[in-house]
């Protein structure tokens, strides 16, 4: 990877930068399937995990263990939600631009989900 790039992996995960590649600049993956977002998807996407994260932290300690919730956020051309109980959750989304425009979907079981929703808030886009 060239310098300036930034990369982090994990069993069932994968999420990768590089500036100099535009317009797809993000790679993100997981367990056999793999999309490269623009920088604004990414950006997108991380709102959308940080603002399910923070939802999923204010309800989680009042879940019993064996409760199961699923939290939903939709802005703008992604989807995310994120499903689970109080320990362990999996996290689905999908971005759908616009006419004329690819479309992505991917899914992360846990505790895949829980890694890269990290290195994602971690990425210095």
């Amino acid at each position: 990877m060239n310098p300036g790039c930034w990369s982090a992996e994990g069993e069932g995960w994968r999420l990768a930068w590089e500036p100099a590649r535009q317009p797809f600049s993000v790679l993100i993956g997981g367990e056999g399937w793999a999309a490269e977002l623009t920088t604004a998807e990414a950006l997108q996407l991380r709102q959308v995990i940080a603002s399910l994260l923070e939802q999923r932290e204010a309800i989680a300690s009042g879940l019993m263990a064996e409760e199961l919730i699923t939290l939903e956020c939709e802005r703008d051309c992604c989807w995310m939600s994120i499903e689970g109980n109080r320990g362990e959750w999996s996290l689905r989304f999908v971005l759908s631009p616009g006419a004329w425009q690819r479309g992505i979907e991917g899914h992360w079981p846990s505790p895949a989900s829980r890694a890269w929703a990290e290195a994602l808030l971690a990425l210095p886009l």
